[in-house]
């Protein structure tokens, strides 16, 4: 769906797309053109990492933005703008088969206890693990948006009691303009395009139905909120200040996140980032965020 909007978006705006953060002018698009003109015999990989070297396109920790660069390569390609070299390699896709393999054999006995009695927890960062299937057929099957591609930086973390999963947290670049969360920091647009590394926004929350335990999702958001600055800096070099997330209005009331001393700071119009009118497109969502640091403000209205 974002795919689509983003190709009607170029065939509509003949002089400049915003795209994560950057305009793309017509002097872009023939930039772009003749680098792939002058790189005859290259990769659609290589040609990107060659665009994020010219456009200084990279993470906070030094590295290509490669994947950003590559989707934005592919939506210009589709709508016409410019012409990539034919595709060479299609990986093999085994994830669904490895996803339906990790939660065949998953013990499904129900956990009714106390928070008290579950015992010591377990915490895996499993991106890039053996144990990320396991995750993401959590997701695919229990909740109801299902699995989740993160974009940008992003982790992903399996909570295990006794060795058994029992909880999904995944976390990622978040939003690029958000209004109830931009007016609550107060920072400049040049503030949120330098800063926003420092967000980390939460797409999914998992405790698996088996689990019947009085209090533990606001315990687990706790935890996560006390761990992921640390996490987050030993994977990307920098730590976060501030998380987020949205609940859908129309099937939850986020007592989880309140109670875990989450701030409620407005609700989304329904319309979505690329909304063509002002109609009401998608459920209404409530806006949360949590400061990580007394100084959250000051970091991220910091300017280059």
């Amino acid at each position: 769906m974002r795919s689509r909007a983003r190709l009607s978006t170029l065939r509509h705006v003949q002089t400049t797309l915003r795209y994560r953060g950057r305009d793309i002018t017509a002097d872009d698009i023939a930039f772009l053109k003749q680098l792939i003109a002058e790189s005859k015999g290259c990769s659609r990989r290589e040609i990107s990492k060659r665009v994020c070297v010219a456009w200084g396109w990279v993470q906070q920790n030094g590295a290509l933005r490669d994947m950003v660069c590559r989707s934005l390569l592919l939506v210009l390609h589709r709508a016409g703008r410019i012409e990539l070299p034919p595709q060479r390699f299609i990986p093999r896709n085994n994830v669904v088969l490895e996803r339906r393999r990790a939660a065949h054999h998953l013990d499904r006995t129900p956990i009714e206890t106390s928070l008290a009695e579950l015992g010591e927890l377990e915490w895996r960062q499993v991106r890039r693990t053996r144990d990320e299937g396991l995750f993401h057929a959590l997701l695919e099957e229990h909740h109801y948006l299902g699995s989740v591609r993160p974009v940008g930086e992003h982790l992903k973390f399996l909570v295990l009691a006794g060795g058994r999963p029992i909880a999904c947290f995944a976390w990622s670049s978040p939003p690029h303009k958000l209004n109830p969360r931009d007016h609550f920091i107060g920072w400049s647009q040049t503030a949120r395009d330098h800063n926003r590394h420092l967000i980390a926004y939460n797409p999914r929350f998992l405790i698996v139905p088996w689990v019947k335990v009085k209090h533990l999702a606001s315990h687990l958001l706790g935890h996560m909120a006390r761990t992921l600055p640390t996490e987050w800096a030993r994977v990307y070099g920098h730590a976060v200040c501030y998380l987020e997330t949205f609940v859908d209005t129309e099937r939850f009331a986020g007592t989880c996140y309140k109670a875990a001393n989450w701030i409620s700071l407005g609700k989304t119009t329904g319309r979505g980032n690329n909304a063509p009118t002002h109609e009401q497109t998608r459920s209404i969502k409530e806006v949360l965020g949590l400061p990580l640091t007394k100084d959250f403000r000051e970091q991220l209205a910091r300017l280059p």
